[in-house]
């Protein structure tokens, strides 16, 4: 009777883990199942991001993409693990209601000081226009990504504090909000000439490591975006953009 009751409760547990998770369209999948030792810091399912709060689909911090896109990334992953590095995701797949949401973010007409620290240099509402934000973003099709490089032999105990006045996104490192990775010269999300991947204003090592960034997504066929260091695209992947909202995996 034990041994019975055992397969049932074996069988429940399992039906109700099921009803938890979510089920993903096509080809997509979580990151977390293809390389768990990946970081993640998903800021658009919190307030710590450029609009100050949660954007619309994000219901919870986990990466998802297409799953050719996981493999490439955990191939990537497994080449700076000799080096005593590892990636950090910041935005993978993106639902077509957050694009929504940012649009009608960059046109409500305000621009508070935490917003300022993300586009120090112009507004918001220009954001789209000057190719910071694209109104149709290759995140929905889930084969771009925005992410950045963590030393795994650095002190990365330094927490955001959300009561805490930063400088912006272009200030010296120690100065700006802290991200608990290395210093690629400005801050992720950073609207902001300093911010190009190619950017002559930053310094010799900074510069390093975003070569060393750009080499090792190559070497898995990813192509960078020149206006951000951090974004990155599999060039030939489908075109179609999704609108499924993100649920915690299990």
């Amino acid at each position: 009777m034990a041994v019975i009751a055992l397969l049932v409760f074996e069988v429940i547990s399992g039906a109700i883990s099921s009803a938890f998770a979510q089920n993903l369209p096509g080809d997509f999948a979580f990151l977390r199942d293809i390389d768990p030792t990946i970081i993640q810091d998903f800021r658009y399912a919190t307030s710590n991001n450029f609009m100050g709060r949660p954007i619309a689909g994000y219901g919870a911090p986990e990466c998802v993409v297409k799953r050719d896109v996981g493999l490439r990334l955990k191939a990537v992953q497994q080449e700076l693990a000799r080096q005593r590095l590892s990636l950090k995701m910041f935005d993978c797949y993106r639902p077509a209601r957050a694009v929504a949401d940012m649009v009608a973010w960059s046109r409500n007409g305000k621009e508070t000081a935490a917003e300022r620290r993300y586009n120090p240099a112009f507004s918001k509402a220009d954001l789209f226009r000057l190719g910071y934000i694209a109104t149709h973003s290759g995140h929905s099709t889930g084969a771009a990504v925005d992410l950045t490089l963590v030393d795994l032999t650095a002190d990365n105990s330094r927490k955001f504090d959300p009561a805490k006045d930063y400088a912006d996104c272009t200030a010296p490192v120690a100065a700006r909000a802290p991200e608990g990775s290395v210093d690629m010269g400005t801050g992720y999300d950073c609207s902001d000439a300093k911010g190009h991947t190619a950017s002559g204003a930053i310094t010799p090592a900074q510069r390093r490591w975003r070569n060393l960034l750009v080499a090792a997504m190559a070497r898995q066929g990813f192509a960078n975006y020149s206006k951000e260091w951090w974004h990155f695209s599999l060039p030939g992947a489908s075109a179609a953009a999704y609108d499924f909202p993100i649920a915690r995996a299990r």
